[in-house]
């Protein structure tokens, strides 16, 4: 063998064995695998309601549909962003055909043409089922819609994202305190917590997770719509999170009075603080998945260098992975406590490890790597774990899609629905089409 040749089979044998230690071939491939076949062809066109317009909501382990099949304007417009991205990312014109159809029932069932504004909830047919509406689900509805117009150009659409924008700036921004209130009535007028609320009801609160969903909707919308007061909001959103709702220990307060007090249980009793969980504990679902919005926000308002919201992110993901990561198996736990008898160390309140968390951390995770490739964190191995211990005990190999829950702590959710008004495709799609695209760049 001569000199070059030798040479140039000494660097083919480095390559592979590069690609093989690193693993990014081989999780790229399984990555395709669970976003096509295992996600979205299991979900489209299985979903589509031919009889009423929309998309089914809920179906069993094996994909049957199952029940009333009410429609969360949640779900609905998830879908509609699921089907545009899914139309960009295959390069495949028949999703569009499947986000139209969505789109004409938020346009003809869920929009209110009397008070404007979106409703939380519909029966399969499309009537109210409760007049009360939120920011969370019209976040949701100017969200799907601004993806349906990027991948459509149907202008339809975007009036209508433009409509739920204004009808928000109108009825549900705090010109005062900032930000934006969550329950309304009908009419956009913003509820006032009543005294007799019982201490587990988050209504008349303003919250973190409407706010990071505010922000991820208008990050949509601006990308598509450089309106000036779009990208006051953008803004305004993107700093009220990194610089009021995330404490110094690096994890979201979840609830708040209207000017930002946040609401706390800590003071009280053991019992009563695991009776109020939903109302106060720490998230970190929703930690990795903020430091993502964050910099998805600072990056589409064109600002360069964004140090403080990198650093802020990534206090959010390290305290996460430092109090909130199984350590032996991999995965983020959903909720812990840092009690006030035990102030520095944190208790796990719930471990099961849902779905939607661990899509959120792969995708954070793998720009931390890149962002920080010689971080203490590890945040590489770390998203190598997380990955395997997604397809060990989350991705449904038979049946396709994702448990609710990992199996390893909850093994029940084998055959628990598999969709339902709260599950659908979002998280899992936009996670995995965001780690192949990084992956394969890198």
């Amino acid at each position: 063998m001569n000199r070059s040749l030798l040479i140039l089979a000494i660097f083919i044998s480095s390559s592979l064995f590069a690609q093989k230690k690193d693993g990014r071939d081989s999780i790229i491939a399984q990555m395709k695998i669970a976003a096509k076949e295992l996600l979205i062809d299991k979900s489209y066109p299985n979903n589509i309601d031919k009889d009423y317009g929309g998309y089914l909501s809920t179906f069993t382990y094996d994909f049957k549909p199952y029940g009333d099949q009410d429609k969360m304007i949640v779900t609905q417009a998830r879908h509609i962003w699921s089907t545009s991205k899914a139309a960009q990312f295959y390069n495949d014109t028949s999703y569009i055909a499947m986000a139209r159809h969505g789109f004409y029932f938020l346009r003809d069932k869920m929009w209110d043409n009397e008070f404007g504004g979106f409703y939380s909830l519909v029966t399969r047919k499309g009537e109210p089922k409760s007049t009360m509406k939120e920011a969370y689900g019209n976040s949701f509805a100017i969200y799907g819609l601004a993806a349906y117009y990027a991948a459509s150009g149907d202008t339809a659409a975007l009036n209508l994202a433009k409509k739920g924008f204004m009808w928000l700036e109108q009825h549900s921004h705090d010109p005062k305190y900032k930000g934006y209130f969550q329950h309304l009535e009908r009419n956009g007028t913003p509820i006032v917590r009543p005294s007799s609320t019982p201490g587990t009801s988050d209504l008349g609160y303003k919250d973190q997770n409407s706010s990071i969903h505010l922000l991820e909707s208008f990050t949509e919308l601006y990308s598509v719509w450089k309106d000036p007061l779009l990208k006051e909001r953008l803004n305004e959103m993107l700093l009220l999170i990194r610089d009021t709702m995330i404490g110094s220990k690096g994890y979201l307060t979840l609830f708040f009075y209207p000017d930002w007090t946040p609401v706390s249980n800590r003071d009280s009793s053991k019992e009563i603080i695991l009776e109020r969980r939903g109302i106060d504990h720490v998230s970190f679902g929703h930690d990795v998945e903020t430091a993502f919005l964050m910099m998805e926000a600072s990056e589409a308002l064109g600002i360069e260098h964004d140090k403080k919201t990198w650093e802020t992110g990534k206090h959010l993901v390290d305290h996460s992975l430092q109090t909130g990561w199984d350590n032996k198996t991999g995965g983020f736990y959903d909720e812990g406590y840092y009690f006030k008898n035990t102030p520095g160390k944190m208790t796990i309140i719930r471990n099961t490890k849902n779905w939607w968390a661990q899509s959120e951390g792969l995708n954070t995770l793998l720009i931390f790597s890149d962002l920080y490739p010689d971080d203490k964190m590890n945040y590489w191995e770390k998203f190598k774990k997380l990955w395997n211990y997604t397809n060990t005990y989350l991705i449904d190999h038979q049946y396709g899609d994702f448990y609710e829950y990992g199996l390893d702590n909850s093994p029940k959710s084998r055959t628990a629905l598999k969709a339902h008004i709260w599950k659908g495709t979002y998280h899992s799609f936009r996670a995995l089409s965001n780690c192949i695209r990084r992956l394969e760049k890198s």
